[in-house]
């Protein structure tokens, strides 16, 4: 795919380079506020909660567990290199710190999603040095390639 704009990679910064320096080592981390004690994903310089500044909101490492909140099968994406990957399921998990994360589903069938099913974190690498956070069912976790 040399020179195929990619619409799976993240744009990494000096903000969020914890977060994905974290995934290449199979950590998920999330940010907690100081103020008001709720965790919140996607990683912001504030609290979206209780507007608490980037001083009162720190990186947590998330425990990776999960329930499947909803879900939809995705068929057809013209975006590279979605279309390579269908089927999939794209996601949205309570992670059990309280946020909600969109994320993808593998390794289980769709037939077999339930809402409330467990689910554990696990990365995939989506390009050289950059593992991004998937879920599957909470008995099969382990790092893809």
């Amino acid at each position: 795919m040399s020179g195929t704009v990619r619409h799976d990679l993240p744009e990494a910064d000096d903000f969020t380079r914890p977060y994905w320096d974290a995934a290449a080592q199979g950590r998920l981390l999330l940010r907690r506020c100081g103020a008001c004690g709720r965790a919140h994903h996607y990683p912001r310089e504030f609290c979206p909660h209780c507007w608490a500044g980037e001083d009162r909101v720190a990186w947590e490492a998330a425990s990776g567990r999960a329930t499947l909140y909803t879900w939809s099968v995705i068929h057809r994406n013209d975006l590279p290199p979605f279309g390579t990957r269908v089927p999939y399921t794209a996601a949205v998990v309570d992670l059990a710190e309280g946020p909600r994360m969109m994320t993808e589903v593998v390794d289980c069938a769709a037939a077999d999603l339930r809402i409330g099913m467990p689910l554990t974190v696990t990365f995939r690498e989506a390009a050289d040095g950059v593992w991004v956070a998937v879920f599957r069912p909470e008995s099969r976790a382990r790092h893809l390639s």
